[in-house]
């Protein structure tokens, strides 16, 4: 066969090779695109400066200081109720009234016989001035006298005790008798509570032994308040740490005198130690914690740059910064969990940003 031929055969071949080479060439082209670097969408915010305080979080029940159980001192049927619960009383104040006829008898009777000793102890008076009776017989009748004078105050004691009082001042929160009923001795009839003051005892772990201290400035949220928080004070701190729990027990003490406060609701307890003044804050969830380093991202011309940080007080959804930032960094507060040293960004809240910058209070 002769080379003019074979000219058409190769050319077609080479052109074939040609071809298959440029196809193979279009999957690196494709690569290329797919290995281009996507940033990653996040948020950012600027450090604020301001005070920040250190505080102590806890949970208890509020209780009255004062709370008594009014108990019968002697029995007797109810013949009368002065109050009802929710009514205020003052100390000594007559709740209710006892039947005491077999009491008032035998009052009148030992008035009866006391009388009549008295008589005969002043008519002995003037025979033992005169010599008429003997020392041992008239000490025998001054002894019986002093003790019928005793057994006279037992049963005006006992009569007295027919008129139910409060023992102290407050409320009444419980009645346990009803008009009639018979009740005996050591039987509740009333309880009173004490509004003035509420107290709160909360155990604090042993830890915190040197932060707390007697007049701290304590704030308590209650849920029935609705967001309205009550500032109280510390008022005593145990001097002994309980040994089984770890624990010491401080007393809140709380007033209110509009009695939007309740014994028996829960509080949530913030007891402020220390503060922090003017110093460079970043929101809490900004950090980021391992290996026992604490660190931020910041943002450095499109990529983040994890950087170590010194924290300090954290409250209230901020974090104190002491050493790692300045107040102009850019530090990712949303999308950081994903990043990596290096990572390119993306800054979603970027003209949210600007337009803070540009309304921001120029010198």
């Amino acid at each position: 066969m002769s080379l003019n031929h074979l000219g058409p055969a190769v050319l077609a071949c080479a052109l074939l090779i040609s071809a298959c080479a440029q196809e193979g060439a279009e999957p690196d082209t494709t690569e290329a695109e797919d290995e281009e670097i996507v940033a990653i969408p996040v948020e950012m915010g600027r450090p604020t400066r301001g005070d920040i305080v250190a505080v102590y979080s806890g949970t208890a029940p509020i209780e009255a200081f004062a709370e008594a159980d009014v108990i019968a001192k002697v029995a007797g049927e109810v013949r009368e109720i002065l109050v009802e619960e929710g009514d205020d009383v003052e100390q000594g104040q007559v709740l209710a009234r006892l039947d005491g006829d077999r009491l008032r008898l035998e009052l009148d009777q030992s008035q009866a016989n006391l009388r009549k000793l008295q008589r005969d102890y002043e008519r002995n008076v003037d025979l033992k001035e005169k010599g008429l009776i003997s020392t041992g017989d008239f000490d025998k009748i001054r002894y019986d006298l002093e003790a019928l004078e005793a057994s006279f105050n037992l049963a005006k004691l006992e009569l007295d005790y027919t008129q139910i009082r409060a023992p102290i001042s407050g409320v009444v929160s419980d009645r346990y008798i009803r008009l009639g009923n018979t009740v005996s001795a050591n039987d509740p009839i009333f309880r009173v509570t004490s509004f003035d003051p509420l107290v709160a005892y909360l155990h604090v772990p042993e830890r915190e032994y040197r932060n707390i201290a007697k007049d701290q400035i304590v704030g308590i949220d209650i849920d029935a308040l609705q967001g309205q928080r009550i500032i109280a004070s510390v008022t005593r701190v145990s001097p002994i740490v309980d040994p089984q729990t770890g624990t010491f027990k401080i007393t809140i003490e709380i007033s209110d005198d509009e009695r939007r406060i309740k014994p028996g609701m829960f509080g949530r307890i913030s007891i402020v130690y220390d503060r922090h003044v003017n110093v460079l804050q970043i929101p809490r969830s900004s950090i980021l914690e391992e290996s026992g380093e604490t660190s931020v991202f910041v943002i450095e011309d499109g990529k983040a740059k994890r950087r170590n940080v010194k924290t300090g007080y954290a409250n209230s959804g901020m974090i104190e910064i002491a050493e790692g930032l300045e107040d102009d960094d850019k530090v990712v507060t949303v999308g950081q969990a994903g990043l990596k040293d290096d990572s390119v960004v993306t800054i979603i809240n970027d003209a949210e940003e600007a337009q803070v910058s540009d309304n921001a209070p120029t010198d």
